[in-house]
């Protein structure tokens, strides 16, 4: 909802960009050349059809499958290396090929597929079989390899199926991959606004950016801004749970008079980001539940689980949308508060997840190609006095939403050596927590029920 990504390019179905990451369809390579200067293979170069070649797999129907984000896909492997998908009988000509096609179905976002990665053969990834070729045939080789971007291509996988393993010191467990604890492109480097430039297609949508302070562009804060603790606790509970981006809306007022805007409620969207036929139906449960309260829909959250609480460029832009669109003909100025929500970053201070209130201003008129300025938004946190009965509902449905989830984070887990992620989660919502102390016993119910999700 705003922040959907721009369309995927095109998926090639018969192998293409994808080969790169394997030989290419008609090139032979002697697997067991003498080990000089250029003739060892990298995992690279191991191709479905090197391990038939060699009998660690063998051709049979659907003897492939890929589980991506609670779907699964099963394959035949067809006797020249090349993978027919069963239930449409599309033939393509690597994993990576397969796994591209199948992820876009579920996530239209999804760059690449990491195939070899994602692919299981009878249960078991096909990263093992190349690994238990290397072992056979190139064993001195297996080490000048650990560099080829293997671990990372099984790292993001893991993280797409949101499996979550202990967080620890020692590498060879970290190799494992915790989602939360992983350093890929999760360490991703902002820039700074002035850095930019105009815009320029070739640029990763997903970089990130630095807020700029309003005195810093010589402005004012042209509004004030209240929000109150219930709002944070949910959306901090909210951005908690999964592994993956979550999204959720602002509800409140604004007074033209006092130019204050007051967001008094959240609305966590209970849909997949990926998921495009639920979410107009959720959009349009949320708009009744702001009317029925007296609402108006006032800004947007959401989350950056394991990076910086920082907004990307495709953030600034969803942003921008989303002022202009709130803004209206007829309203008048009226802002749309973004909020992005740093649960999982291992640069925050404690456990407290990092919360940034932003805003974007427009570029100026003489540069019309430039991106919008992201700037931090002064705000005024309101104390609640005690817990909704509409929050702690929407905590539950929440933790029924997410329930047998692939990517549920798992809460039993280390999130370091003293401190358990459910622990971890405690203490953050700590800080949004009510006078009124009766509410320990209110999320302490839910946390029962948080322990008893998996």
């Amino acid at each position: 909802p705003g922040s959907e990504p721009p369309s995927p390019p095109p998926v090639l179905e018969e192998g293409g960009e994808e080969e790169e990451e394997e030989l290419s369809a008609g090139e032979e390579v002697d697997s067991r050349a003498p080990p000089g200067r250029g003739s060892v293979l990298t995992r690279r170069g191991i191709t479905l059809r090197v391990l038939l070649k060699d009998g660690l797999v063998e051709p049979g129907d659907g003897v492939l499958s890929i589980h991506y984000l609670g779907k699964k896909f099963v394959g035949d492997l067809l006797s020249d290396g090349k993978i027919r998908w069963v239930e449409t009988g599309q033939v393509f000509n690597s994993p990576s090929a397969w796994a591209t096609h199948c992820k876009r179905l579920v996530n239209p976002a999804k760059k690449s597929g990491c195939g070899w990665a994602s692919v299981r053969y009878r249960g078991q990834k096909l990263v093992q079989y190349k690994t238990s070729w290397l072992h056979k045939y190139q064993p001195s080789a297996e080490m000048s390899l650990a560099s080829e971007g293997e671990d990372e291509e099984m790292g993001e996988d893991e993280e797409e199926e949101g499996k979550t393993a202990l967080p620890s010191e020692d590498r060879s467990r970290k190799q494992e991959g915790s989602p939360l604890q992983r350093r890929t492109d999760r360490d991703r480097v902002p820039v700074r606004y002035c850095a930019l430039g105009s815009r320029d297609s070739g640029r990763d949508p997903h970089t990130l950016v630095e807020l700029s302070a309003f005195s810093a562009i010589n402005r004012f804060q042209p509004f004030n801004v209240a929000v109150s603790s219930n709002v944070l606790l949910l959306m901090d509970f909210h951005c908690h749970l999964t592994t993956s981006e979550v999204v959720g809306y602002l509800g409140g007022r604004w007074d033209t008079s006092t130019q204050l805007l007051t967001v008094l409620r959240a609305f966590p969207c209970r849909s997949r980001l990926a998921d495009r036929d639920s979410a107009p139906a959720v959009e349009e449960e949320i708009c009744q539940n702001l009317f029925m309260r007296g609402l108006s829909l006032v800004g947007w959250y959401h989350s950056h689980p394991r990076g910086p609480a920082l907004p990307s460029l495709q953030d600034i832009d969803s942003q921008m949308d989303h002022q202009l669109r709130l803004q209206g003909s007829s309203n008048g100025f009226q802002p749309c508060l973004g909020i992005i929500c740093g649960p999982y970053y291992h640069g925050n201070q404690g456990v407290a997840s990092t919360i940034t209130p932003f805003w974007v201003v427009p570029p100026p008129e003489q540069r019309p190609n430039d991106y919008g300025i992201p700037v931090a938004v002064e705000v005024t946190y309101v104390q609640d006095n005690f817990l909704t009965s509409d929050v702690l509902n929407e905590m539950m449905l929440l933790v029924e939403f997410y329930r047998g989830a692939p990517d549920l984070v798992q809460f039993t887990q280390l999130w370091s050596p003293e401190t358990t992620i459910l622990d971890k989660i405690k203490g953050s919502l700590s800080g949004h927590a009510p006078k009124d102390q009766a509410y320990s016993q209110i999320l302490e119910h839910v946390y029962n029920h948080l322990s008893n999700s998996h």
